[in-house]
């Protein structure tokens, strides 16, 4: 076993938490949001741009009476819409019911996390139906890279709209400049 154990290894020094310490100060929770609706716009105007060239695609020049051979059709938009449906139902929880940090209706806190659970079931499948749809319809119809890049603006357009959702409920998890907490 080289190098192990090592010498320098002290077992009080390891860190729990991965991720570099960046304090962004009191516009932590703004800039999240701000990176959030990034993504989502990003998201959306990847896969509008794909429908658009989908839309106005023409025949070759060289032989005009062949028709292009696909285009963005609604079974291209279903992946999206369930990823955006997912995002919608995520982000509209209330983070202290997940916690059960209340003390109301006893059903509230699983209630929560079932829609939770559906609200990461619609983005999962959202994904994963658009990355069938790219295998099955773009990739294995041996198309053109032009026609391929629909399949591709799909797939980008899911995986932004998770990314976005995750940067959007972790900005909304932190607290924002005008949250106090109070302790006694």
């Amino acid at each position: 076993m080289s190098g192990f154990p090592r010498s320098d290894y002290d077992p009080r020094r390891v860190c729990l938490n991965p991720f570099p310490d960046v304090n962004l100060g009191k516009h932590r929770r703004t800039i999240g949001i701000y990176l959030a609706g990034a993504l989502f716009a990003l998201a959306n105007w990847t896969f509008l741009d794909a429908a658009i060239l989908s839309a106005h695609a023409h025949a070759p020049y060289e032989d005009p009476q062949i028709p292009p051979p696909v285009h963005v059709e609604f079974v291209d938009w279903v992946p999206g819409i369930c990823s955006l449906l997912g995002m919608l139902v995520i982000n509209l929880i209330d983070k202290d019911r997940i916690k059960g940090d209340d003390y109301g209706d006893s059903n509230a806190v699983w209630r929560a996390r079932l829609f939770l659970f559906i609200g990461f079931a619609l983005m999962a499948g959202g994904l994963a139906g658009s990355v069938s749809l790219l295998v099955l319809k773009y990739v294995m119809g041996d198309y053109l890279e032009q026609y391929t890049y629909y399949g591709y603006a799909n797939v980008s357009q899911n995986v932004a709209l998770m990314l976005s959702a995750v940067v959007l409920w972790i900005a909304q998890s932190a607290q924002g400049e005008y949250d106090y907490n109070l302790t006694l």
